[in-house]
C-alpha cells in the first residue's frame, strides 16, 4: 500500500531531524525514508544536505555506532559487520573507522567465548558408540558454519576448530 500522505519541505525536514536523532542512521536510510514520504529528488538533496550541515546524519558516526553494537550486542565478527556496511553504501575510509571502535583484545576474547560456547553445544548432542567420528565431523562443519556465517576470519575459524576437536 503506498502512502499518499504529502508534505511539505519544511515538515519533511523536521520529521527527519527527529528520525535521525532517534538513533544513528545512514544516507541510504534517510534517503529511502524520504522517498517514502514522496518527497521529489531535489527536495530530498536539500533535506540531506541540511542534515548533514546539522549534524544530524554522519556516516562515520553511524559505522562507528554500528560496529560497537554488533559487535557487543550481536557478537559478528570484522567480516559481517564489514559486509553489512557495504549494503549500506558506507565509504571505506568510514569503514575502516568503524571497525577501530572494536579493540583486538574484546575481539578475539569474544570470538573465543563464543566459539568455546557454541562447541559445547553441539558437542552436547553428540552421540556414543562408532557413530563419535561421523558426529565429530558434522560438528566441526557446523560450529564453522556458525562461525563463519556471522563474519569472524576463517583462520581464526579452522585454528579454533583444530584445537577444540584435537
Amino acid at each position: 500500500m503506498m502512502n499518499r500522505e504529502t508534505f511539505t519541505v519544511d515538515e519533511a525536514r523536521r520529521k527527519l531531524e527527529h528520525y535521525c536523532a532517534y538513533r544513528e542512521r545512514c544516507h541510504k536510510e534517510v534517503v529511502a525514508k524520504l522517498r517514502e514520504m514522496n518527497m521529489i529528488p531535489l527536495a530530498v538533496d536539500t533535506i540531506v544536505v541540511h542534515l548533514i550541515e546539522n549534524d544530524f546524519l554522519n556516516e562515520e558516526r553511524f559505522a562507528r555506532s554500528f560496529a560497537r553494537g554488533k559487535f557487543r550486542i550481536k557478537k559478528w565478527g570484522k567480516k559481517r559487520i564489514v559486509r553489512e556496511l557495504q549494503a549500506r553504501e558506507i565509504s571505506a575510509p568510514n569503514i575502516r573507522e568503524g571497525l577501530k571502535e572494536i579493540s583486538e583484545e574484546d575481539y578475539l576474547e569474544t570470538f573465543h567465548e563464543i566459539a568455546e560456547k557454541k562447541w559445547q553445544q553441539i558437542k552436547d548432542t553428540f552421540p556414543g558408540g562408532k557413530k563419535q567420528a561421523e558426529a565429530l565431523f558434522r560438528g566441526r562443519k557446523k560450529l564453522s558454519d556458525y562461525l563463519l556465517y556471522r563474519g569472524w576470519e576463517s583462520h581464526l575459524v579452522y585454528e579454533k576448530i583444530n584445537t577444540l576437536t584435537s
